[in-house]
């Protein structure tokens, strides 16, 4: 394995993309971080053939890629075709992580309040289609019921990890949420063992090469659950030993297709980087803090043959940028710019 950050740029489909369709590429993908409302859709838009901020749209108001918070607690991209397995294999953990968070937070909520309130959300969502949080709100105050914003995030949240919601049309600044029941069709439930398999091959075949230590970061599963997905995997994956560390790499690993000098324009939250635990093949270690602080908050970043070399503003009018070291201009991303100020400019896409 002689260049891992080149392995990974064309196996995360950053280089030489495969796909056409946006919810093919977010099927692939598994699962995609989707923190930032905007920057989700240039996420999924660079990894194919001809970024297209309406076919993204379509997509996703068509309910073949859902937005809610799964692993980890957090905001994920699914294909729809994987949310059933999705929650069944991820949610028990991730509403276990998002309690010690309101525990932490010194926010109870009662079982009885998170069933009342969530058939109002549920009913809500029901009779909108595609509801805002400001109309979670006016219908709980229908019913007397009024809390902070904090509060009512976490039903939200707790409602989506159920699957009761999830999300609904694509708006320019807001997120909107469904019925999950009417946005995405009820599936026979997965064999479990069938369904970790799945799920390992996914985040392995995109990620390559990874470390068992990187995929129990990115998939919130317990160590148990990620050594048996791996084990499920069989001869289709093989470990091969980089510096010291153990990396797994599929049969259907790609190895070609690599452009040499090719700039990326890495939105924030990015699977580049959020994907691992360790990023140190890509990043290097001294300019970790301009990528992301120990809070969890990630920056845009720019790529260059796969290393992270410097960030970018992607809200700007102009090309803004912050490089690492005097070896690079910003005149040197003005072709990244371009394809990705096309994107953002289509009257289709609200970035």
């Amino acid at each position: 394995m002689n260049n891992p950050a080149t392995i990974r740029l064309l196996n995360q489909q950053l280089v030489a993309p495969q796909f056409s369709d946006p919810a093919e590429l977010v099927g692939y993908m598994g699962a995609m971080q989707a923190q930032e409302y905007r920057m989700m859709r240039w996420a999924v838009a660079m990894r194919t053939q001809k970024p297209s901020a309406k076919a993204f749209k379509q997509a996703f108001d068509n309910g073949r890629i859902i937005r809610l918070h799964l692993m980890r607690g957090t905001w994920q991209l699914v294909a729809a075709e994987d949310y059933w397995m999705m929650i069944d294999l991820c949610a028990n953990k991730a509403i276990a992580v998002t309690k010690g968070w309101m525990s932490s937070n010194k926010i109870s909520i009662p079982d009885e309040e998170l069933t009342k309130v969530r058939d109002i959300l549920a009913q809500t969502a029901a009779d909108l289609g595609s509801a805002t949080k400001e109309d979670f709100v006016s219908a709980l105050a229908e019913k007397d019921i009024r809390m902070d914003d904090h509060r009512l995030s976490y039903h939200i949240r707790m409602a989506e990890m159920s699957g009761t919601l999830c999300s609904g049309n694509l708006l320019p600044m807001k997120a909107t949420y469904a019925l999950t029941a009417n946005k995405v069709k009820t599936k026979e439930k997965t064999d479990r063992d069938e369904a970790l398999m799945l799920f390992t091959r996914k985040y392995f075949q995109s990620r390559q090469p990874a470390t068992l230590e990187d995929f129990l970061w990115w998939s919130g599963l317990n160590i148990s659950d990620c050594r048996k997905g791996i084990a499920l995997l069989g001869n289709s994956i093989r470990v091969e030993r980089w510096r010291g560390r153990d990396f797994y790499l599929t049969e259907t690993c790609r190895i070609r297709g690599f452009r040499k000098g090719k700039f990326l324009l890495i939105p924030p939250y990015d699977e580049y980087l959020i994907s691992y635990k360790s990023r140190d093949i890509v990043l290097p270690p001294e300019h970790k803090h301009h990528a992301h602080n120990n809070s969890g908050i990630f920056q845009p970043v720019i790529a260059y043959g796969g290393t992270i070399c410097g960030n970018w503003s992607p809200f700007k009018d102009d090309c803004q940028t912050s490089f690492f070291s005097d070896d690079f201009h910003t005149e040197d991303i003005k072709d990244a710019w371009q394809a990705y100020k096309s994107f953002r400019n289509n009257p289709d896409d609200a970035l």
